[in-house]
């Protein structure tokens, strides 16, 4: 497997380091320009500023050394420069939070940090010739350890900081080599770095990803080497526990989406289940370890903070079910089960007490960002907005937790539970149906979102209830998620349909494809037995995966990628449609 660090990052589970080609001109990380430019990144904390060292190449003579051009070259576990005449650097990741370099052939390998900032400075660490530098715009800390050859840093200092700081690893003898191991820390160095040698690092790198990769559900032949890639997405995207992070965490990206948000998680947690069901349930449990005395959910947590601005919506129920029926190991016993169970309930009274303002019984969503579809048009009109989607999240949460209340002997409590969800869907069909389609209406006056206003697939997400979606809404609902230039394209469901004066190509929830719908939509398309427009629109989303990699979101016209390249929800989806929908 060849990697392009312009897309996807090189980087391993557990590491919070990563290494990417990116544009040095690029003031919009977001947009992830690729560029020639290669950089050692860090991924703590949810921040622009993420470049650390630039790193170059550098042909070395003598005393003289200069910076040449190479290219780069990189498989799941070992990333190598190349340059003319021999000269090779090649860098893996340790376990830890660590980087070694290794360069032959005479290269040399120039570090420069990226921003001083205001108190960036550089210095040296003891006798052995360790230098440490306190990379101030990113709040890190990087020790350099030379373990053969010679390291020369530049740092001029100026006022409480270094001017600039350089740092060339060189061989001792033209034509020979060096080694360099970067440790990167917060405020304690490490107290005994690993002195395994470089090839065996490497080597077990390897050997974890290719474990993970061989333990995956098969998928149809001509989707292998996609199917590959997005395990190497999920895979390289873990962090390890570590502050806010109580579990190893599979965040959005090692890119730039470096969280776990707090519907995400629950794909890759779905995707994970079959082959994974340990590293399944921490993915699952994430945003419980931050769970509010009120029930709520914070919006995303990484490994420095925790936003409790906003929250996502209660898809946890739905994806519970899905945990449930694709655990081929056995592994959610009761007792397992049984830890989720008060959580899930607080975190569903959460929304039916606290984000239900006007009473009537229907629930609300305080922002776009609490529907997870932040700037969707139909959020147009106002705040709070009650969304048909969310009362079909509960009722499907109520059910999975009237049926796990079962499981666990609380026959009273789930009796109450599936009441509840009976009547939650009663009021979903009064409050939002209007003969031949949803609608999400405002707070308080209920004003309805109506067609001229836009055309959002965000009303179609009721087909999530499935087999539990009243029949005078099914052929309706589907007739118009199917109609010819509305919302299905070459490659999935356009979350702005494409006739809409309101489309964005690239406008976010605003007309590109997502993962997330087309996974719930054609979820319930199945449960209904809608079973040939659910392989249809899988097979659809499989093809822009396999042709655009795991963007964040899609050109619902072209399939290009959109935004952050290494997404793991995307990944994810596209391993649970290729392994259980395209047969269907």
């Amino acid at each position: 497997m060849h990697l392009d660090l312009t897309q996807v990052p090189f980087s391993r589970a557990g590491s919070y380091l990563a290494l990417s080609l990116r544009d040095p001109d690029d003031a919009r990380p977001w947009e992830q320009r690729p560029g020639d430019a290669l950089y050692l990144r860090t991924i703590h904390g949810d921040r622009e500023t993420d470049r650390v060292f630039r790193l170059e190449m550098l042909s070395v003579a003598g005393e003289e050394s200069r910076t040449i051009p190479f290219e780069v070259e990189a498989s799941p576990h070992l990333l190598r420069l190349r340059a003319g005449g021999g000269a090779v650097v090649d860098i893996c990741l340790t376990s830890a939070n660590g980087a070694r370099l290794r360069g032959g052939g005479g290269a040399g390998l120039r570090l420069t940090l990226e921003k001083i900032g205001s108190y960036g400075n550089a210095q040296p660490f003891d006798r052995e010739g360790r230098w440490l530098i306190n990379a101030w715009p990113v709040r890190m800390t990087y020790l350099l350890s030379p373990l053969a050859g010679r390291m020369a840093v530049t740092a001029p200092v100026k006022t409480m900081r270094a001017e600039r700081i350089g740092v060339d690893l060189l061989p001792t003898d033209e034509g020979g080599g060096f080694e360099t191991l970067i440790e990167e820390f917060l405020v304690q160095h490490p107290i005994a770095a690993s002195r395994d040698s470089f090839d065996r690092i490497a080597a077990e790198a390897g050997a974890e990803f290719e474990a993970f990769l061989a333990a995956q559900p098969p998928v149809p032949g001509r989707l292998q080497s996609t199917a590959d890639l997005m395990a190497y997405v999920q895979w390289s995207a873990v962090a390890a526990p570590e502050g806010h992070l109580k579990r190893p965490a599979m965040l959005m990206s090692k890119n730039h989406m470096t969280n776990v948000w707090s519907w995400d998680h629950c794909f890759n947690a779905l995707a994970l289940t079959p082959h994974a069901p340990g590293l399944a349930w921490d993915q699952f449990r994430i945003p419980f370890d931050h769970q509010d005395a009120a029930g709520a959910l914070p919006d995303s947590v990484n490994d420095k903070s925790v936003v409790r601005s906003f929250t996502k919506p209660p898809i946890h129920g739905w994806a519970l079910r899905g945990l449930r029926e694709s655990d081929r190991l056995g592994y959610f016993t009761d007792d397992v089960l049984a830890e989720i169970y008060e959580p899930l309930s607080r975190w569903t009274r959460w929304w039916l007490t606290e984000r239900d303002q006007d009473a009537d019984g229907a629930p609300q969503y305080n922002h776009g960002n609490d529907s997870g579809w932040d700037n969707c048009t139909v959020f147009d009109v106002g705040f709070p907005l009650e969304g048909p989607d969310l009362s079909a999240f509960l009722i499907l949460q109520m059910d999975a937790l009237a049926d796990l209340a079962a499981r666990l002997g609380r026959i009273g409590d789930s009796e109450r539970w599936t009441r509840q969800a009976d009547g939650l869907l009663e009021r979903m069909m009064a409050h939002f149906w209007r003969g031949d389609r949803f609608v999400a209406v405002r707070s308080e006056d209920h004003t309805a979102v109506a067609p001229g206003d836009c055309d959002s697939l965000f009303p179609f997400l009721p087909l999530v209830l499935g087999d539990r979606l009243p029949m005078e809404a099914r052929a309706p609902l589907i007739a118009g998620l199917l109609a010819p230039g509305r919302f299905l394209t070459e490659y999935g469901l356009a979350t702005e349909a494409i006739s809409s004066p309101q489309h964005e190509a690239d406008g976010y929830w605003r007309g590109p494809i997502w993962a997330p719908p087309v996974l719930l939509i054609a979820d319930g398309l199945r449960r209904m037995g809608e079973t040939a427009a659910a392989r249809d629109i899988a097979e659809r989303f499989c093809r822009v995966v396999a042709r655009s990699g795991a963007a964040e979101n899609f050109h619902a016209q072209s399939g290009a990628g959109l935004r952050d390249r290494a997404y793991t929800w995307t990944a994810s989806v596209f391993l649970i449609l290729a392994r259980g929908y395209l047969s269907l």
